[in-house]
C-alpha cells in the first residue's frame, strides 16, 4: 500500500496506478456536488461552467455563511461545516460524471455499487472513502470557497473549494475491480453464515 500526495487535476495513468488500500491527500481544487446538483445536470440538461476534468468531487451540501467577497472568501461564502454525505444515493451519476465531465475521483462515505466500479475501470477513476462524522476535521482542510455555480440549488450548489492537505483518504474502489466495501460485506456475510451454521447445529443437538 502506498500514499499519494497529489495536486489536482490528475491524469488517467495516475488514477490507474492506485490500488484499493492506498491513501491519498489532495491539494488544489475540489468540487462539492450532491443529489440536486446532479439531477439538474443529468436529468434537466444543465451544463456547469466549471472544468472538472481530472478533478475530484465530494458528495456534500455544505453549511456556509454568506459574507462580503474578499481575498479570503472570493465566492462570498465562508465555510462553517463541510461534511460528507452518503454516496449510494448518487450511484447512477458516477458513469456520466466520468464520461461527460472527466471526473477522476469521487469522495464520499459508505461506498458505491457495481455500476460505479465498472465506470472506474472504463474511464480510469477511483472512489476515495472518508470516515463518517469527520466534518469538523474536513472543514479545516478547506482553505476557501473559490467559486459557486447553480447557486439557485443552495446548499446543493456546485461548489469549487481550494483545499490543502485534504486527507488522508482511503482508495476504497479502484480501476482494477477491487472494493474494500465489497470485501467488508463479503467477510460479514461469511461470518453470519458461519454463526448461523453453529446455531443450527446446536439446535439439532
Amino acid at each position: 500500500m502506498a500514499h499519494h500526495d497529489i495536486t489536482t487535476p490528475i491524469d488517467e495513468a495516475q488514477a490507474r496506478s492506485w490500488r484499493a488500500g492506498d491513501t491519498v491527500t489532495l491539494n488544489g481544487t475540489l468540487f462539492g456536488i450532491r443529489d440536486a446538483t446532479q439531477i439538474h445536470m443529468f436529468d434537466h440538461g444543465r451544463v456547469p461552467r466549471f472544468d472538472m476534468r481530472g478533478h475530484a468531487v465530494i458528495h456534500t451540501a455544505p453549511n456556509v455563511v454568506r459574507v462580503a467577497p474578499s481575498a479570503e472568501n472570493p465566492a462570498g461564502y465562508r465555510p462553517i461545516c463541510i461534511g460528507t454525505t452518503t454516496s449510494a444515493r448518487m450511484e447512477r451519476f458516477s458513469h456520466p460524471l466520468m464520461r461527460d465531465y472527466g471526473v477522476r475521483m469521487i469522495i464520499g462515505k459508505g461506498g458505491l455499487l457495481e455500476g460505479s466500479q465498472q465506470a472506474f475501470a472504463e474511464f480510469g477513476g477511483v472512489y476515495l472513502a472518508i470516515v463518517g462524522g469527520a466534518a469538523a476535521l474536513e472543514t479545516t482542510w478547506i482553505e476557501a470557497i473559490e467559486d459557486v455555480d447553480m447557486d439557485d440549488l443552495h446548499p446543493e450548489s456546485l461548489w469549487q473549494f481550494r483545499v490543502s492537505g485534504f486527507g488522508p483518504l482511503t482508495v476504497a474502489m479502484d480501476t482494477h475491480g477491487n472494493s474494500l466495501h465489497r470485501d467488508v460485506r463479503d467477510a460479514a456475510e461469511a461470518r453470519r453464515a458461519s454463526a448461523l451454521a453453529i446455531f443450527d447445529q446446536a439446535a439439532e443437538a
